[in-house]
């Protein structure tokens, strides 16, 4: 196949492409969701409270989407639930505490979320979790 020109695409090259975006943003997220992790076990409430329901809250659940859903991503382990957390945060960053900052500030937000909204639309692949689950439920179903 021809893939300068092409529009189709291979199965396995899909699946390797979509595994690898998947480790590396999950991974790169995680970069991210680690040190808000490490303030929430401080017990540090310097975070921007996004909804009203108080700056601990407001962190745990931000460290719920970059740390424990990137572990998700990584995995391919309920993918796209996992995927609508770590949506709904890039929003959050990018639209609500990047609003009133210059483009370059709301960038990566929104970067890591047009990746996740692809992820979430083209699925995670064959190399994951969740296809080892729905290749198991198929195989029982006979």
């Amino acid at each position: 196949m021809n893939y300068i020109s092409s529009t189709n695409s291979d199965s396995v090259v899909k699946d390797i492409a979509l595994l690898v975006v998947r480790v590396f943003i999950g991974f790169a997220m995680l970069s991210h969701g680690f040190p808000k992790l490490q303030m929430l076990i401080d017990g540090k409430s310097d975070f921007f409270d996004f909804l009203g329901m108080g700056p601990q809250l407001s962190l745990g659940l931000t460290v719920f989407a970059e740390f424990v859903c990137s572990i998700f991503l990584i995995l391919g382990l309920f993918s796209r639930i996992a995927l609508g957390f770590l949506m709904f945060t890039m929003i959050i960053a990018g639209f609500v505490f990047h609003a009133a900052d210059p483009f370059a500030k709301q960038e990566m937000s929104l970067i890591y979320l047009a990746v996740y909204m692809l992820l979430m639309v083209f699925g995670v692949g064959k190399v994951s979790v969740d296809h080892m689950i729905e290749k198991r439920k198929r195989a029982n179903d006979w």
